[in-house]
């Protein structure tokens, strides 16, 4: 029999002993798809390659580090923790083209991203993913 990975959840506690880069691992190709779709459905004459042109000013350091100065004063304080073990966690690299302090952010962002999807907290993600649409617009 397969099981329903897709939506398996997590407690809370399950989340938050997983390693902050786990999380923004998961959080990264949720927020990933989520905004491919966004704007696909905003713009279906497009091809992929400008899809993906456009998702970029979504998904990189520097937006994903402007969504969380919006939003860190809306999060509540289980969420507070998962940005801040996220933003403080210790990656291997940081790319090239990426100042350090937003990219420590992204990865909170990620974090945060990838906690509210495995504990399925369907409400509060589409809050969180649906207002770093509207900042990055802003």
């Amino acid at each position: 029999m397969l099981e329903d990975l897709l939506f398996k959840k997590l407690t809370k506690e399950e989340a938050r002993r997983l390693n902050p880069l786990q999380l923004a691992f998961v959080g990264d190709g949720v927020y990933e798809t989520f905004i491919r779709n966004y704007i696909l459905l905003e713009n279906k004459e497009l091809s992929a390659h400008k899809i993906h042109v456009k998702a970029i000013q979504y998904v990189k350091a520097h937006g994903q580090s402007e969504i969380m100065k919006a939003l860190e004063s809306e999060l509540g304080e289980d969420e507070f923790y998962i940005f801040k073990r996220g933003r403080n966690a210790k990656s291997a690299t940081v790319p090239k083209n990426a100042d350090v302090i937003e990219y420590r952010a992204a990865t909170g962002f990620e974090a945060l991203i990838g906690y509210l999807f495995l504990i399925a907290d369907k409400e509060r993600l589409l809050y969180v993913l649906n207002r770093s649409i509207e900042i990055i617009n802003h």
